[in-house]
């Protein structure tokens, strides 16, 4: 038992320290989340003020600093309070003979480092991709999924606006993806994590981007709105536009759904006025019974 629970409190008192060095500079620059998640923002808000789609809206949108504190919980105070409990699991596996190259069918790790990168960036992108479908299909999930369908104004901080369980519920399919490629990132995996960091600021900005060809690829501005289209189309009764980073499952499954128009439509889901305004809240909401009638 002890064991466990040294897993859990160094797991904890791991991240809070590494949170703090990256604060102050003191770890390398390839892996300072923290200022570099701020140079990414700042960087992509700069671009919305220079060149906003949507002119009218304002630079400080509706939820700005909502938003602005949903980055920081998701992305640093949430992986503090959670990464002890990942620990602890990684421990009990172990216990049951279940390790990170169990589920192995490929091992990358003697691969050419672009190729790796390319590899993880893919697969990953893959499994995001289908847990976010199921965030939209399975019930249970999609009362947590609302929270991130709430944004009424598209901007960059969008991306971070969600519930922390997604966070609990992408990890495991993340992990498992992980442990198909042999159990570990690339040396260089970096790259990867600030690029989708990169892609997802745009995808919820106020820029009109489509990357032209690319744009059966990449996932973009303009395909994303309208996954946060408070209106679905006929035949996309649970949602259109599942990308994260690349465009391409959306294409490859029949899945887009991107039509003519000045960006100009409502976001939002049916019935979002119910959902709390307040981070509390919204963290809170989804472990609540459903409203009958």
């Amino acid at each position: 038992m002890m064991k466990y629970i040294d897993a859990l409190v160094n797991g904890f008192l791991g991240m809070v320290q590494w949170t703090w060095r990256s604060i102050i500079f003191d770890v390398p620059w390839y892996t300072n989340y923290f200022w570099g998640l701020i140079l990414i923002s700042l960087l992509v808000w700069g671009l919305e003020i220079l060149f906003p789609w949507r002119k009218e809206q304002s630079i400080f949108r509706k939820d700005f600093w909502l938003d602005i504190f949903y980055m920081f919980f998701n992305f640093f105070v949430f992986a503090i309070i959670i990464n002890g409990v990942y620990k602890v699991l990684t421990i009990l596996f172990n216990d049951f003979g279940i390790t990170s190259k169990s589920l192995a069918i490929v091992d990358i790790a003697n691969w050419p480092q672009w190729v790796q990168l390319l590899v993880f960036f893919v697969v990953l992108d893959f499994v995001q991709w289908f847990t976010h479908i199921l965030l939209h299909r399975v019930p249970a999930f999609w009362e947590f999924h609302k929270v991130h369908h709430s944004v009424k104004e598209m901007g960059f901080a969008a991306h971070m606006r969600f519930h922390w369980m997604e966070n609990v519920l992408y990890k495991p399919l993340k992990t498992l993806g992980l442990m198909v490629l042999g159990g570990f990132e690339p040396e260089q995996a970096y790259i990867v994590h600030f690029a989708a960091i990169a892609i997802g600021h745009f995808n919820h900005s106020n820029i009109k981007l489509t990357y032209g060809p690319l744009k059966y690829i990449l996932n973009n501005p303009v395909m994303h709105l309208y996954h946060h289209a408070y209106n679905l189309p006929e035949g996309h009764r649970y949602g259109m536009n599942f990308g994260i980073s690349l465009s391409l499952w959306d294409y490859i499954f029949r899945t887009n759904y991107i039509p003519e128009s000045d960006g100009k439509i409502e976001l939002g889901f049916p019935g979002d006025e119910k959902l709390p305004k307040r981070f509390w809240g919204q963290s809170v909401s989804g472990f609540r019974k459903k409203d009958k009638g």
